[in-house]
Formats: structure tokens, sequence, C-alpha cells
């Protein structure tokens, strides 16, 4: 029963991903919604790191290995993100730069759309694990799985709206967010068959790697994006967005 309880929540999350992704292809959005959407779920996931991964990973497996998986999160989302995103070398047949950056970015959907969808990726094996791990604790840890279903809409979305921008094909948009959707699901089974017996310590550091990550795509990500849209309004919507995640923490 907890098996399929852990798959169950891996469902629920990664799903949301794949709802978020649908919605931006198939509704004309406007980029003024979006950015003001993917500010609420910077808000959100904000308030999900702060109290539902750093500060129970603190509690339970303590300071030391807490700090250092913020940090690794970090390090390993930034890391992956530079990857990504590094300036393209000279083409050897003569090409400039800039075209072949152009290029690809249209082969790839776009550098931001793919650094968000590379901070779902990064932030939601570690976070499936949490909440494989939560039915280790007595059943399906409904403010969890909750945030995350939450958080994970805006972040479909938004990375979808942008790939869709850049000439990303559906087949390689829907190919993307089932491959994540998939891995959050095995991370969650994983998380409960494989952490059964781990230490607080291992828990917080495997919990705060995510959340580091979350942080990071953040702040590198979402909400840059968001503001070059809704500018003094980012700031509001994310409030909007941290407030809902805390009172359904506070009342659950």
């Amino acid at each position: 029963m907890g098996v399929w309880l852990a798959a169950l929540s891996g469902i629920i999350g990664g799903g949301m991903l794949l709802v978020g992704a649908a919605i931006a292809w198939f509704v004309d959005i406007p980029q003024r919604v979006v950015a003001a959407i993917m500010a609420l779920g910077a808000g959100v996931l904000i308030s999900t790191l702060a109290y539902e991964l750093v500060e129970e990973a603190a509690a339970d497996g303590g300071l030391v290995p807490t700090v250092i998986g913020f940090l690794a999160g970090a390090l390993i989302y930034t890391a992956a993100d530079w990857l990504v995103s590094r300036p393209a070398k000279p083409h050897s047949d003569g090409v400039p730069a800039n075209a072949v950056r152009r290029r690809s970015a249209a082969k790839l959907g776009g550098g931001s759309g793919i650094a968000i969808a590379l901070g779902a990726l990064i932030d939601g094996i570690p976070e499936s694990i949490v909440m494989g791990l939560s039915v280790i604790g007595g059943g399906l840890s409904i403010p969890i799985v909750a945030a995350v279903a939450i958080s994970n809409v805006p972040e479909g979305l938004g990375s979808t709206a942008e790939l869709k921008r850049s000439g990303a094909s559906a087949r390689r948009v829907f190919a993307l967010w089932g491959s994540i959707a998939a891995i959050t699901v095995v991370a969650a089974v994983v998380g409960y068959t494989a952490f059964q017996s781990a230490s607080p310590e291992l828990t917080a550091l495997v919990t705060t790697i995510a959340a580091g990550g979350l942080l990071a795509m953040i702040c590198s990500t979402m909400i840059p994006e968001a503001f070059e849209e809704q500018h003094l309004l980012t700031g509001l919507w994310a409030t909007a967005g941290f407030l809902g995640a805390f009172v359904l923490h506070e009342v659950s």
C-alpha cells in the first residue's frame, strides 16, 4: 500500500507539470498573465522550501547536513544552468557565434524555458523522494504534495510558454515534461523503498538539495522572467503565493 501511495504522490506532483504545459500550449495566454502566474508560483515555492523542506530538515537532521544540502542544491542547479546557457563558440565554418546561439535556441526551445525545466528536474527528484519519505511517516503528506503540485503548474506553464515562443515542437515539449513527470514518480517510489532506514541526517541532506536548487532556480529564472512583464506587481504576486502556501502549511 505504501508503494502505491508514494507513486500516487509522484503522479500528482509530476502530473501538474504536464497540466501547466498543456495549458500554456493549447491556450493562448497573454505573456503578462504567464508572468503573474510565474511570480505567484515563485512565492509558493519559496514558502514550500522554507517551511516544508528547510525548517523540517533542520529540526530532524540538524544544521550541518541542512546547510551542506542547501548549498549543494544551489551549486548543482547553477552549474547545470551555466552548461545549458553558456555562450556558444564560433562555428568551424565561420558562422558567427550569435547565429549558432539562435540556431541552438530554436533547436532546444529557448534558454529560459529549458532553465526552468532543468530546475524542475533538479529539485523534482529530491522533492519527490521527500514525498515518498513522507509516506513512511504515516501516509500521504497533504501539505507537501499540495505545495509541490501547486508550484509545479507555473513551472510547467512558464517554461512551456517560453519553449513555444522559441519555436519548439509539441512533440519535443511534451516529451520533455513527460520524461520529467515519469522521473518524479520513480523518485517518489525510491524515496519510500530505499530510504525507509535512512538516518535523519541523510534525509535532511536530500531534502535541502531540493530546497537549494529550488531557490537558485527561482532567483535566476522565474522572478526575472516575471519582472520583465509585471514589474512592480511581481512582488505582490509572489507575496500572495507565499501567503497561500503558508496558510496551507499552518492549517494542515
